[in-house]
Order: structure tokens, then sequence, then C-alpha cells
């Protein structure tokens, strides 16, 4: 696994919690990703399966998923983010310390408040699949073999739903960054049969300034 100076994290991570204390969350959506609604299926999850939503925000994407049945954990930088996802759920969480991280709990949702490469396995326990809308493309490029390396790591190698964006990144920096299909291969092709399920055009353009194409890939262990 590649490593990374403890400044670049702690820069990344102040560079996560100014916009969510700003409110600069363009990329949280108000609705369930359709995306995951039309392919979640595709994941084989029996109801009650625990679903890894690494990154999760305070998105509706985890409500969704509780709606339909399952369990759910997510691994967060910002607590703020949390306390509103827990608030918009109407939910209580009991809160307590599990090493460096902060875990918020209730029934069927277990959150973990901190860097997502303090969870190890053991903290995160078994989990069935893994559903990455907006934690790959939100990592810049120095961090995503770590991330997807941690990632395999600590759920198993669990089959996953992953959401990329794909656009000129010359005209525009992310995050979301552009994670094209060599990318995909390159961090997930030696343990995943790969397969592009869909994609779509943004209408707009993504953030209303480039001409982008969302593409949600199912990844199965061999």
């Amino acid at each position: 696994m590649d490593t990374l100076s403890n400044e670049g994290v702690d820069m990344e991570a102040s560079f996560w919690q100014q916009k969510w204390e700003v409110g600069d969350i363009g990329f949280h959506q108000s609705e369930a990703n359709p995306f995951l609604v039309e392919h979640f299926e595709k994941l084989n999850v029996a109801k009650g399966g625990r679903v890894f939503l690494p990154l999760c925000g305070k998105t509706r994407d985890l409500a969704w998923l509780l709606n339909c049945g399952h369990r759910v954990v997510g691994a967060e930088l910002s607590e703020l983010a949390i306390n509103e996802l827990f608030n918009d759920l109407g939910v209580k969480p009991k809160i307590s310390r599990v090493g460096e991280l902060t875990r918020y709990c209730a029934k069927d949702i277990d959150i973990f408040v901190g860097d997502i490469f303090d969870v190890s396995a053991e903290v995160l326990g078994s989990v069935d699949a893994v559903y990455d809308r907006a934690a790959l493309v939100a990592m810049p490029e120095n961090m995503r073999h770590q991330y997807t390396s941690h990632l395999m790591k600590i759920t198993d190698v669990a089959r996953q739903l992953l959401i990329c964006y794909e656009y000129n990144q010359q005209l525009m920096d992310g995050p979301p960054f552009s994670v094209g299909e060599a990318e995909v291969k390159h961090h997930y092709a030696s343990a995943y049969q790969l397969n592009s399920v869909k994609s779509r055009e943004i209408t707009g353009g993504l953030k209303g300034k480039v001409a982008a194409i969302e593409r949600i890939w199912l990844l199965e262990r061999f």
C-alpha cells in the first residue's frame, strides 16, 4: 500500500471540513441517486444485509437503503454532516469513541466519523456490499491507490457498485475528479470482474461547467 505524509492527509481533511462548515456541498444530492435505485439489485444483497458507504456525508442514499430493509454502515470525515444526517432521519444516535474514530449508531445504522484510513476491518465488521458514490472520485490522484487498497482490505473485497465521472480534467479540476475506465481497471481489475453497467451525460454539465459522463460500475469478486 502506498503511504502518504500526515501533512497531505491533514490538508485533504481540512479541505472537506471547510466545505461542510460553510455549506459548500453542491455534491450533496437531495434524493437517492437514480443509478443506485435502478441497479442496487445487481449486488444481490439479501434483506438485512449490511452495506458500506465510504465518505457517506449526509447522503439520502443511506435512507433509501434503510427503507429497503438493509443495514448500513458509513465512514465520514465531517461530524457536522453526520449530525445533519441523523437529524434528517429523525433518529437520536448513541455516540461512543472507537480508537481515533467517533461511532454514531442507531437501529440498523453505524457511522464512523474520522479518517477512513483509521477504519479497520475489525472496527467496520462484516459487510455484504460496498456502494461508492462519492469516495473514489473525491480522492486526489495521489491518494486513490491507497484508498482502493484500503477499501478492499477492510471489506474483504466485497462486491461493489461504484459511480464515477468522466470529463476533461484540463477544463475543470475536481473534486469530483475524473476517473475513467483505465483507472478503474488499474485499481480493481486484479481483484474484481468489472462491468460498466450504464452511463449517462450529466444534464447541463458537471457543476454546470463542463460536459461530463456519469458511469456506474459493478465490481464482482472473482
